[in-house]
């Protein structure tokens, strides 16, 4: 659901052969997922062929930005037939239509808008128009002049022109997803989340009415394309980072599992340096597997890098990643001989920070060149320079990442049983804490280079990692089943699904439980996760794969109590919830 009680399940596929849009309206409403996690009451269907049209997302677009009056929804919930239904469709939708051209002709007649915005979401699809349609509501209400460009799905509609951008007092910029912004140079320019775009629209619009927001570089926007509004060099490190760690995953989780297919398939090989490859089918899946998590870390550093300086970044981080993956180094030079020793994820981390201000640094110093040498500074001067200047970087240190990364490794395993518990238990708690936010990836991602490591002790801290995250859906999903007067009927038919999403290692089934009472939810759930990492660890289980969940309990050492941490995590967060939560009245929990 996206809130207010509305839903817009949509669908393009070759089942349907004609698009169609279908409606309904649930007088007590139904529990549907919802970003508000209120139940929802108003659900329109949309269904599209799988042709090149993309009918349903301009379907989409125009629903979104009609939900957003209040009065339609409120008409359309009180509608008693569906005749009724419709005719306040056509009015609503012929009204909008007018308002729009009407719009433009003021536009056009008063010399420009005072205001200017760009909408755009990770999807593109309802939030971008949510957030248009609320600026543009704000904006009328209080007699200003705006006009919204939406990058959705269907690429960028109502585009701003140079005219418009040169007349407005600024831009507004509410989008979870990068915006170019060269043609704003000399302009205010205000960047935020699509979110408060839909939300917070008046207090966007009155920063660029009162000259609050900041103004561009006259020659151009900032390459990295980062907010421009005060962000803490912890949010920026968070953001670059999570560009890198995004691309990453699916190479590590594919590559991962296949080579933990491996070894499930090499049982006789189990005890030799052969194990996983000593027959054709293992040897198959592992090399598979092992190519996979080799672009593990070039992907990592390449993407991270792009994040700081764009598109030229992408091919200096991507070979700093691959040259910290190897290990190469200046002592290696004078000594071929020598043992290679890699950088590994910090090395990685390394290069793509270094090789993406590197790059910024050669934009920057690139600028004074003749706009006759503009055409070969992507081509040739960026990639040429910037693989060379970070190939310098990456031979001198990584020596030093390797030994940090040996020591690392040598530390690990080093840990007695305690130790290892009592880590067990703070990186199992972690994943539970904000449930897919940067405590939960800070733990996913550390579990996952210590995986990368190939030491027992790093696959034990991946298993307790794993298991942490497993546990939430499956507390809450115990709790809305054994407990149920605590639950209304909404949480408990929610809750069925929440079992095979924390046996999948999708935490996320817990959210809407967790944002309608955090206070609960939370430390329960943390409770559970930091047990069954600690008993994890504690019976010694060891996790080869990064992802998967209980389907991939054949790969993981110790099996049968590995499942003994997770019911009992999973058992403890249920009773600590239940405990913390209330019975409800028969009236609010359906219970007779």
């Amino acid at each position: 659901g996206i809130g207010d009680g509305i839903a817009i399940p949509h669908a393009k596929t070759d089942a349907v052969t004609a698009p169609g849009l279908a409606a309904m309206t649930i007088p007590n409403g139904v529990e549907y997922e919802s970003l508000d996690g209120e139940p929802v009451d108003l659900v329109f269907l949309i269904a599209a062929p799988n042709t090149k049209d993309n009918v349903h997302l301009e379907v989409l677009s125009r629903l979104s930005i009609l939900l957003m009056d209040d009065d339609f929804t409120k008409s359309l919930r009180a509608a008693k037939t569906k005749e009724e239904f419709l005719d306040i469709v056509d009015k609503f939708e012929v009204a909008k239509l007018a308002e729009e051209v009407t719009k433009m002709e003021q536009a056009a007649e008063s010399g420009g808008y005072e205001v200017l915005a760009i909408t755009a979401c990770p999807t593109g699809i309802a939030h971008t128009y949510m957030a248009a349609e609320a600026l543009e509501k704000a904006a009328n209400a209080r007699g200003i002049k705006i006009k919204v460009e939406t990058q959705g799905s269907v690429g960028a509609k109502n585009v701003l022109s140079a005219d418009e951008i040169r007349n407005a007092k600024g831009i507004i910029i509410a989008a979870d997803k990068k915006i170019d912004l060269d043609r704003f140079g000399g302009k205010q320019v205000l960047q935020t989340n699509v979110t408060a775009g839909i939300n917070k629209p008046d207090e966007l619009i009155n920063k660029i009415l009162n000259n609050e927001a900041p103004v561009l570089d006259g020659s151009a926007a900032p390459a990295s394309g980062g907010s421009t509004e005060k962000e803490s060099t912890a949010h920026v490190f968070y953001k670059n980072l999570m560009n890198g760690v995004s691309h990453m995953l699916p190479f590590v989780v594919g590559g991962g599992i296949l080579i933990a297919i491996a070894f499930l398939l090499d049982q006789p090989g189990m005890g030799t340096s052969a194990y996983g490859s000593s027959t054709p089918l293992a040897h198959f899946f592992k090399q598979i597997g092992d190519t996979a998590f080799g672009f593990m870390l070039p992907i990592l550093a390449g993407f991270i890098a792009q994040s700081i300086a764009d598109r030229p970044g992408l091919a200096v981080g991507f070979v700093g990643g691959a040259l910290a993956s190897a290990g190469y180094s200046f002592a290696w030079l004078a000594n071929p001989d020598a043992p290679l020793v890699g950088g590994g994820f910090l090395g990685a981390l390394l290069a793509g920070f270094v090789g993406g201000y590197l790059t910024l640094f050669l934009e920057k110093a690139c600028d004074k060149l003749p706009d006759s040498l503009e055409g070969i500074k992507p081509v040739l001067i960026y990639p040429l320079v910037g693989i060379f200047m970070i190939g310098l970087v990456m031979f001198a240190v990584n020596p030093l990442m390797a030994a940090i990364n040996v020591g690392i490794s040598n530390f690990l395993n080093g840990m007695g049983t305690t130790n290892l518990v009592l880590l067990g238990a703070v990186v199992g708690g972690m994943m539970s804490i904000d449930m897919g936010g940067p405590i939960n990836k800070a733990a996913y991602v550390f579990g996952t280079a210590m995986l990368a490591e190939g030491t027992d002790a790093g696959k034990m801290i991946m298993a307790a990692v794993m298991v942490g995250g497993m546990v939430p859906p499956i507390a809450v999903a115990l709790s809305t089943t054994i407990f149920k007067n605590r639950w209304t009927e909404a949480d408990r038919k929610a809750g069925i699904v929440n079992y095979i999403m924390g046996l999948s290692f999708i935490s996320e089934g817990a959210i809407p439980y967790a944002a309608a009472d955090p206070a609960r939810v939370i430390p329960s759930c943390i409770a559970g996760s930091a047990v069954a990492g600690a008993l994890s660890c504690m019976f010694g289980c060891q996790s080869p794969a990064p992802h998967g969940g209980a389907w991939v309990i054949a790969v993981i050492t110790n099996p049968v109590m590995y499942l003994v941490a997770l019911i009992v995590g999973s058992v403890v967060g249920c009773l600590v919830l239940s405990f913390l939560k209330k019975p409800l009245s028969p009236e609010e929990s359906g219970l007779k």
